[in-house]
């Protein structure tokens, strides 16, 4: 599923904000990206969701060498491949719960399927949210959407970034155990970034890659 290797990458012309000698995890397999702020974590998220683009080094995802797509073909396979839940959620305003959901399908062209997306959401406890805006909601119910968007397309991927940040111990467990159970059914690898050893202990078993600061943090 995921093959790294000699991976490194920086801003502009300074030194790596990232470097990985080696990482692997097989798929529906579940991995840790553990290390301060400053380490690359989200850096490391970005280039596997081909984003970013590595400067030296082997990333494979999914069978697929990122270095050999155009921007164009990263973006659609980006869709289909690769379920995204940012730190910050980044819900659209203007759109409806149900609406946001769908925009992985419209963003890699695809075609939508607001029954799957309907019955995601009421699995996850927001049947009800269908119509609602991102501000109707309460911080977890956002989150919870935001998971559902992160899984719609049934990627092979899920990459979640600071997903336990400012919870407390009882609701940090419990969104490790959503990501991992929503990931299962749909038979994906999940990755996570944190700083936060609490998801360690939430998620036993899984793959961890330890990252060091090669900079001082932002």
């Amino acid at each position: 599923m995921l093959h790294l290797a000699s991976l490194s990458y920086g801003y502009g012309h300074g030194r790596p904000v990232l470097s990985v000698d080696a990482f692997h995890l097989p798929a529906g397999r579940h991995g840790l990206l553990l290390g301060p702020s400053g380490s690359g974590k989200s850096t490391l998220l970005h280039l596997l969701a081909g984003i970013l683009t590595p400067q030296a080094g082997k990333l494979e995802v999914a069978g697929m060498e990122l270095s050999q797509l155009t921007p164009r073909q990263r973006d659609g396979w980006r869709g289909r491949a690769v379920g995204l839940l940012p730190q910050q959620l980044a819900l659209v305003a203007s759109l409806s719960v149900l609406e946001n959901v769908l925009l992985p399908a419209y963003a890699s062209g695809q075609r939508p399927d607001p029954g799957r997306a309907a019955d995601l959401l009421d699995t996850l406890g927001l049947g009800d949210k269908l119509g609602a805006y991102p501000h109707q909601l309460s911080g977890g119910q956002r989150q919870r959407a935001a998971i559902a968007r992160a899984v719609v397309m049934r990627p092979k991927l899920i990459l979640a970034d600071e997903p336990t940040a400012n919870l407390d111990d009882q609701a940090c467990a419990a969104v490790v155990q959503l990501l991992a159970s929503q990931a299962e059914q749909a038979g994906a690898s999940l990755l996570i970034a944190s700083h936060d050893a609490r998801v360690l202990a939430a998620l036993p078993g899984a793959s961890v890659l330890r990252l060091s600061a090669l900079r001082e943090a932002a």
